[in-house]
Formats: structure tokens, sequence, C-alpha cells
């Protein structure tokens, strides 16, 4: 349990000052950069004096001053902060409607443009979360995405959602799939414990809505393309 204490405390530690100062400052200048930068250096941190490793391949796949939707497989409570960190610009990212409400860290996510959804499956609420992605692409901001919905418990690739994939079709905005591994045997699903380790993030060439009639063929690529960077024994 140490490696986790320490990933905690590291955290804690360097949060509150930090959201003292920047989240004011956001609030002032309207420019979140500072707030999402800091907030970037502090998972850093805690990753290096945690022992968590960051191996990255295919950065260049990313298309430069493009507003994109990463859509990456989900193993480990790791993996947010694994990835958008070492996502070239800012992102903002879907999280539950009820993390929104915490104090200090739902006003930054807020600042941060990140989209709340509800869990309940309601049209109206699914309608509610795509117009709020849409604008946030219009900005230029990207997003990222857990395709499958929720983490995976034994390592296998599970069905994908359909929700990103019609925000792609809606938007024509690229699809970068993102295949990560590693941290299903660092911190498992259900289980508070910490192992250092390596998180491997493999950006692949970007996949573009406007080249497939269907969401369905949309998904199948992107699929394909996530999987042919999972170990073997994941790719379901």
């Amino acid at each position: 349990m140490i490696p986790a204490l320490v990933l905690i405390i590291t955290i804690v530690a360097m949060a509150i000052p930090t959201a003292l100062i920047f989240i004011p400052l956001a609030m002032i200048t309207g420019n979140v950069m500072p707030l999402y930068r800091a907030s970037n250096l502090i998972v850093r941190t805690a990753f290096r004096f945690a022992g968590i490793r960051i191996a990255i391949e295919g950065l260049q796949n990313v298309p430069a001053g493009t507003a994109c939707i990463f859509m990456s497989n989900h193993l480990s409570n790791l993996d947010p902060p694994s990835l958008i960190p070492n996502i070239p610009g800012r992102t903002s990212a879907f999280t539950k409607r009820s993390i929104m409400k915490i104090p200090g860290l739902g006003h930054g996510m807020k600042l941060a443009d990140f989209i709340p959804v509800d869990r309940s499956g309601s049209v109206s609420g699914a309608q509610e979360s795509v117009a709020a992605a849409r604008k946030v692409l219009e900005k230029g901001v990207h997003i990222t995405t857990f395709v499958e919905g929720t983490r995976s418990p034994d390592g296998h690739l599970l069905p994908f959602k359909k929700g990103p994939f019609y925000l792609a079709k809606e938007t024509g905005a690229p699809c970068i799939p993102v295949s990560i591994y590693g941290t299903e045997t660092m911190m498992a699903k259900h289980s508070l414990r910490l192992n250092p380790g390596t998180a491997h993030l493999v950006f692949h060439p970007p996949v573009y809505a406007s080249s497939f009639a269907t969401r369905e063929e949309l998904m199948a690529a992107v699929r394909a393309s996530i999987s042919s960077g999972l170990p073997e024994w994941m790719r379901g």
C-alpha cells in the first residue's frame, strides 16, 4: 500500500495550493491553461514518486492544430491520469455528473470544459452531453473518451459504447484510437493496491468518420486499431 499512499499524499499536498492559486486565476483571466498545466504537473510528479512510468508510442500520429476525439480502452483507474497529461494540447473528457458536484474539484473540471454525463441512459441526457461535447470541439479542445464505458475486469477488450461514435459522425472530428496496457497489473479493477510499473500508451493514426457509411463501420475500424496495439491476450 506504500506506493498508493505516496501517490495520494503527493497529489493532495500539491493540489491544495494549486487550487487556491490557479482556480481564482482562471476565473479572473478566463484562461484555464495554467490550471491545466499545473494539474498535469501534479499527476506526473505523483506518478514519478510512486514508481509509475509512462512509455509512449505513435504520438506523431496526432494531427497538429486539430481538435480530435481520443478513443481508448479502459483497464484501470490509472488510465485517465496516464493518458490525459500526455495528449498534445488540452483535452476535455466525459465524467460522471456527480463528480462535477464535488467542491473544488468539480469547479476546476467545469473551468476545464469537462463534460458531465448522466448514467441513467436517458435520451435527453445523451443529447445534452453530445451538444456540450460539440461546443468543446468547436473551441479547439480535444475530447478523450474510454469507449468501453467501464473498466475491463480481466483486461479483455469489452464491447464499445455507441455515443462517442455518434459524436464523431456528427462533428467530423478525427478519431485517434489509443491502446493502453500495463495498468491492469498496476491497479486492477475493484482494488486500491498500487504496484509500480510501466503504463504503455500507443497512439494510432487518425480514423475519419467521413470514410465510413455507418457508426457501426466506424466503430469496427476504431476497435481494430485499438486491438492492434494491445497484447494478443487482451484483444477479445
